[in-house]
């Protein structure tokens, strides 16, 4: 059981947690109003990104978890956004930049921690960036300037491994899907086929 949810959002009463009728999933389920809360898993949405000149805008973070590591603006979905929507408004709250969101690049099923991210290209659509109360650092960077060891979590990592590969063929970018289907040991990140992580 959820030890978060012990009160009916209902009506109050306290909750049993069994398989409702017809179901096959224990439910938080109320014994006095019948009501069944459930749980999903969360969306996370994010963007790279990208100026003009090539380089990409990431961000060291000043929050937990991973604090003082590197990623690009990401972030719970909200109620009543789109994917696109909310990738932008992270953007504007994790860096300060105006991004015009555009092709979804990665779609990547986390199911250890029961979350969903939905990545996006970008572009950004003035230079002005800086540091929030999320990045202590905004910095526009080369490829070659990525500090690949210091990412926050594999799924920037591979998403920005993904938006270079794509970039790098005529810029067709297409939407690719991964699980990430265990818990990587850190600081070590999961490997996809054919690249190296250390890279």
């Amino acid at each position: 059981m959820n030890p978060e949810t012990r009160y009916c959002n209902a009506c109050g009463h306290a909750v049993e947690f069994r398989i409702p009728a017809d179901d096959h999933l224990p439910r938080h389920i109320c014994p006095s109003c019948g009501h069944v809360q459930y749980h999903n898993p969360k969306v996370i949405v994010g963007v790279i990104p990208e100026w003009q000149d090539g380089r990409i805008l990431m961000c060291r973070r000043n929050i937990e978890p991973r604090f003082g590591l590197w990623t690009f603006p990401a972030g719970f979905m909200e109620m009543n956004e789109t994917s696109a929507a909310g990738a932008a408004r992270e953007a504007r709250e994790e860096s300060l930049a105006e991004v015009d969101v555009d092709t979804l690049l990665m779609v990547i099923n986390v199911p250890y921690v029961s979350q969903v991210y939905m990545i996006h290209c970008g572009r950004m659509l003035t230079d002005h960036h800086g540091p929030t109360p999320e990045s202590s650092e905004v910095v526009l960077m080369r490829e070659d300037e990525i500090p690949w060891d210091e990412i926050a979590f594999p799924t920037i990592w591979h998403s920005l491994k993904h938006f270079f590969a794509d970039r790098a063929n005529n810029r067709q970018f297409v939407t690719h899907t991964l699980d990430l289907t265990y818990k990587p040991r850190a600081p070590q990140l999961p490997e996809v086929p054919g690249d190296d992580p250390s890279a």
